[in-house]
């Protein structure tokens, strides 16, 4: 049975702060075997449920708090600053959850929205396949339409962060009777609609919490669980997908780099720094200003973009979409970076291994997969393109 859900009611940032406070917590006492095990955070997502912050984009007619975009990248950051799967979890859930709000119809955003209010509904994405990585736009599993109007699915994903312990998804696959690859819809599924089979291991460098194994689902679902219109997944991902990744996994990688810098600096001042570290080496102080002003810069960045998307009255520009890609190209390189010269100054003994206090070998191998989640070679492709549509380089 799952604990029941703290009061759902609007959530000023003290008590949002008080939420978060306790899974990370949670989550902290169980990094150490989560990480080792590659095992999920099963504990976090419980705390998740309970304190509502599974429905923390809900809006409170339907239960939830209630929350913005800005609330969101609040969370991740300080739940990143702990750890960043857990962090990624939560900010990939958001992202699923603000595309039922924004685009699910009346009565599936009716079944499914006070369910994830409730904390029974943790969402999971279905996007990846085999032969086309990550890519959004195009799909090759087709839906089928049954004799009775119903939606057959049958789709396989080679990586499906938190899949095995959804209770929902939300999967993209070729529209029906759809000509072209690029025809894509987005469809929930709850899981009771479907025969979940997981394939494979999943032992990666870092992220190993994040359990993103590979799962094939079938079955079948009413028609009204389409999300949008059908064919037409493009104009989610500029208004939804996009802007809500970037951000969420933006956030998420900042608070670990900002993690790992904050357990550095308390270690260097505590009594075993004071007496082995020479806290006035032109050499440690050059390092550690440089991570703290990679962290300072992908913190603005993260700000002018949050504002960007929560004013723009058009995300699918290529000016905002250049941002939003620049966004997450630079939070993935700037916060590996800083955790690299965090390692470089404290050098073998608390930079490298994994008994340090400072987690900087955790927080290392976690963030080197930043750069591949959603390609930053795929997304420079794309800025190309981009740049030539707006000669007059006009910024947001």
């Amino acid at each position: 049975m799952t604990a029941p859900v703290l009061t759902a009611a609007p959530t000023t940032s003290v008590e949002l702060a008080r939420r978060t406070e306790r899974v990370a917590t949670v989550a902290a006492e169980h990094l150490a075997r989560t990480d080792r095990d590659a095992a999920f955070p099963e504990e976090a997502l419980t705390e998740l449920r309970r304190t509502g912050l599974l429905g923390l984009l809900v809006p409170v007619e339907y239960g939830g708090l209630g929350g913005t975009t800005a609330a969101m990248v609040e969370v991740s950051t300080a739940l990143g600053r702990v750890d960043m799967s857990v962090a990624m979890i939560f900010a990939m859930h958001c992202q699923q959850v603000a595309a039922l709000v924004r685009h699910a119809g009346p009565r599936l955003r009716d079944e499914v929205l006070p369910e994830i209010a409730a904390g029974r509904l943790y969402l999971a994405s279905v996007t990846t396949e085999a032969g086309k990585g990550g890519h959004l736009l195009t799909a090759g599993s087709a839906l089928a339409t049954a004799d009775d109007g119903e939606l057959v699915i049958d789709r396989f994903a080679p990586i499906v962060t938190g899949g095995a312990y959804a209770d929902g998804f939300l999967v993209t696959m070729r529209s029906p009777d759809a000509e072209s690859p690029h025809a894509v819809s987005l469809v929930y599924a709850h899981r009771d609609q479907l025969t979940v089979e997981r394939s494979g291991d999943w032992q990666p460098l870092g992220m190993r919490a994040s359990h993103s194994v590979a799962l094939r689902l079938t079955g079948s679902v009413p028609a009204h669980q389409v999300v949008g219109a059908h064919g037409d997944f493009r104009s989610l991902v500029t208004s939804v997908f996009a802007p809500m990744a970037h951000l969420g996994w933006s956030a998420s990688w900042l608070g670990t780099a900002a993690g790992a810098l904050s357990r550095v600096l308390r270690l260097l001042r505590g009594p075993e720094g004071r007496g082995r570290a020479d806290l006035g080496s032109e050499l440690l102080l050059t390092r550690l200003s440089r991570a703290r002003q990679r962290i300072d810069t992908v913190h603005a960045l993260l700000r002018h973009t949050l504002r960007a998307v929560e004013t723009a009255p058009d995300l699918s520009v290529p000016r905002v979409q250049l941002l939003l890609n620049a966004l997450k190209i630079t939070a993935a390189e700037e916060c590996l970076r800083a955790v690299e010269d965090l390692v470089d100054a404290l050098g073998m003994r608390h930079g490298y291994l994994k008994d340090s206090p400072t987690r900087l070998e955790h927080a290392l191998r976690d963030l080197r997969s930043a750069a591949l989640n959603y390609s930053n070679d795929r997304l420079h492709l794309a800025d190309g393109k981009l740049a030539l549509l707006d000669p007059e380089v006009r910024l947001v």
